[in-house]
């Protein structure tokens, strides 16, 4: 089978719309440049003591940073920057927005997490890049505003993810299905490895925090004892790894639920909202699955800041509508 780059796949498609205008993908392909230097960063980090451990920072989210978090930030915001295509940019690590004072005239705004579960990295299990690509609503000419970036989920114009793991691969989707994209090493590419990706309707497995389930709302208490009843024929199987990137990506593949409800420390949810929740609900839903938090779908939330949080419930529709039943 012959082997179609990112790059290949991403212009094959723009041909089949000549309303296009090759914005979006000049942006998806800078997005994939990023990726692969932060898989290299990532590749040499046990190697490299001046990239492994604690930053001695404290981000917006009151959290620890990880000095392999600030390089994959800048890595993503230099690139993004120079692309041409993309007017400002938000993330997990910045307080506030960035806008670009050079690329006024840039159609897009990039929302991300540039290093989804990095306290993985010094036990060397899975991290990862996930990314929200929304159009802005300000004028063209002038600097970005927040507005720009504060709008719902269902606003989204492309969604993805890189998981870097035993190989790095790049999930994406422009609102026409989701395909998978494996990264060859031998030729520094992308390559088309999981076309149209669909996650299975149900299965048998649940990932989510088991040490928080004393805190789990009553309906998510019943949901994980449920799939705990050792009397079933068809007992679930507990996978987590504390990565939601990691933890998504095998559910979206082989199929199940992650599930990461508000809780007593966590009243409003821990995950964010515009870095993770969005990007991901984008790609289920594109895959047939669902996403919904404790009142609404993901993508219909709209969001009053930039580093707003939220409980999700997300992956094969049969579970999450099961977990919704409880209720």
């Amino acid at each position: 089978m012959r082997l179609i780059t990112f790059d290949e796949f991403i212009a094959n498609n723009q041909e089949k719309h000549p309303e296009a205008t090759g914005e979006l993908s000049g942006l998806l392909r800078d997005i994939g440049l990023a990726s692969k230097i932060v898989n290299r960063d990532l590749s040499k980090a046990g190697l490299v003591d001046a990239i492994l451990g604690d930053a001695n920072e404290i981000n917006i989210q009151g959290e620890d940073v990880k000095k392999l978090d600030l390089v994959a930030n800048e890595t993503l915001k230099k690139c993004l920057q120079n692309s041409g295509e993309c007017c400002g940019i938000a993330s997990e690590e910045e307080d506030t927005y960035v806008a670009f004072k050079n690329r006024k005239h840039a159609k897009y705004v990039v929302l991300f997490d540039p290093l989804d579960g990095s306290s993985n990295i010094d036990v060397i299990a899975p991290v990862g890049t996930i990314f929200s690509v929304l159009e802005r609503k300000s004028a063209l000419g002038e600097l970005c505003t927040m507005e720009d970036f504060i709008q719902p989920g269902n606003k989204q114009v492309a969604a993805g993810y890189v998981i870097y793991g035993s190989s790095t691969m790049l999930v994406y989707s422009t609102g026409e299905g989701v395909n998978g994209f494996t990264l060859d090493p031998t030729i520094g590419e992308f390559c088309l490895s999981h076309p149209d990706i669909k996650t299975p309707e149900t299965a048998n497995t649940y990932s989510t925090n088991q040490g928080n389930f004393h805190s789990f709302p009553e309906n998510v208490k019943k949901f994980v004892e449920y799939c705990q009843d050792t009397t079933s024929k068809k007992a679930f199987s507990l996978r987590y790894i504390g990565s939601m990137v990691a933890d998504f990506h095998r559910n979206l593949l082989k199929g199940g639920i992650f599930i990461y409800p508000a809780t007593k420390s966590s009243p409003k949810g821990k995950l964010r909202l515009m870095y993770e929740c969005n990007p991901m609900a984008f790609l289920q839903e594109q895959a047939g699955g669902k996403a919904i938090s404790d009142t609404e779908r993901i993508l219909d939330i709209v969001p009053n800041e930039l580093h707003q949080r939220t409980a999700i419930y997300i992956g094969s529709t049969q579970l999450v509508n099961m977990l919704t039943e409880n209720k």
